[in-house]
């Protein structure tokens, strides 16, 4: 696979980034922001260890297909071991792997996940070595950070992790404990001029203008959207809110994919915000299937469904066999070892 990631962050162009979103960023979704000038999609964050020893974990949570690239598949990993293995596992289907390190969630500090690995740098660079050391170029291996509220440890977070060799940084412009404030672009610029590899900047892109503005006032290469990107998925593509021809291709991709019926309308309802009025949201949000929403859209809309045209790739099927018979095994030469301790110990104390 060629290096498509570091190819598009060494261009000297805006590389425009839809973000990891629990739920949202999956495939589907992908297929949709990559038709409106999107260049690099990531996977929601993944828990590494349940998708090392769980096929229906593996089910649920990642698909992809040939024309879903670049693709980075976020996971969250507290061990070496799951981060390194998961990342085997998608190697095959995907561009690279991104390390968690800024969920502020509670559950995910709680199991040693996100921004909780923010405290503990040492073990952030462990996790990006190990990877690193398993998979070769042109694979990447990237992490993505929210700043802490003394900018001078960030700095060094980001310049251990460049000497550890991975190959960007996405910078939230928030600390942990932020969620509203506005992002810290001075933070973005110290950083920026600290480090030698390519840069990410993520907060507060809510048009293609703010996009550009971010790039200019931070020289990162990239620029990552959320929220703004979930509310218009054409924000890439210079759209102000989201056109009805992105409308009707989500509808018929969603059909085509068959995309669970509670995440397709919220996906709706976010794209709908700002192109429909309160009275007509409500009653929208009270639907219960597709045939209904098709008809609502239809109706207020006037949209016409079958001229929409909308061609997909295949969904690839991933054999992960090899990688999870490594793991087992290891896992096994893992407990046989300890129980030959334990068996030991016995002997030693009798």
């Amino acid at each position: 696979m060629s290096n498509q990631v570091m190819e598009l962050l060494e261009s000297n162009n805006l590389v425009k980034v839809c973000a990891p979103m629990v739920r949202y960023s999956k495939l589907p979704f992908r297929t949709l922001v990559r038709k409106y000038n999107c260049d690099i999609c990531f996977t929601p964050m993944i828990i590494a260890d349940s998708f090392v020893m769980s096929q229906s974990a593996r089910n649920n949570e990642f698909c992809t297909n040939a024309g879903d690239r670049p693709l980075i598949v976020q996971f969250a990993a507290n061990n070496p071991e799951d981060f390194s293995c998961a990342a085997e596992m998608v190697a095959p289907y995907s561009n690279g792997v991104d390390l968690n390190c800024g969920c502020p969630q509670r559950w995910a500090m709680k199991e040693g996940y996100g921004a909780h690995l923010l405290k503990k740098p040492e073990l952030i660079r462990d996790l990006v070595l190990q990877v690193r050391n398993k998979i070769p170029h042109p694979f990447t291996v990237s992490v993505k950070i929210r700043i802490l509220e003394d900018i001078r440890q960030s700095v060094e977070l980001c310049q251990q992790l460049e000497s550890a060799g991975v190959s960007f940084i996405t910078i939230h412009g928030r600390t942990p404990a932020q969620r509203h404030q506005p992002i810290n672009i001075v933070a973005l610029q110290t950083i920026r001029a600290s480090v030698q590899l390519p840069l990410i900047a993520n907060g507060d892109v809510k048009t293609l203008q703010d996009a550009e503005e971010l790039q200019k006032k931070t020289k990162c290469e990239g620029v990552m959207a959320a929220r703004g990107i979930l509310t218009n998925p054409a924000l890439f593509a210079g759209f102000c809110v989201t056109p009805l021809d992105c409308v009707a291709q989500w509808v018929v991709m969603g059909q085509k994919l068959e995309t669970n019926f509670q995440i397709f309308h919220h996906h709706l309802s976010f794209m709908l915000e700002k192109i429909m009025r309160k009275r007509e949201r409500v009653l929208f949000n009270s639907l219960k299937n597709i045939t209904d929403t098709k008809n609502f859209l239809e109706e207020y809309f006037n949209l016409d469904f079958s001229q929409t045209v909308c061609s997909l790739t295949a969904v690839e099927e991933c054999n992960y066999e090899n990688v999870t018979n490594d793991f087992r095994r290891k896992n096994v030469e893992i407990m046989d070892s300890f129980e030959d301790f334990l068996e030991n110990s016995c002997l030693y104390v009798d």
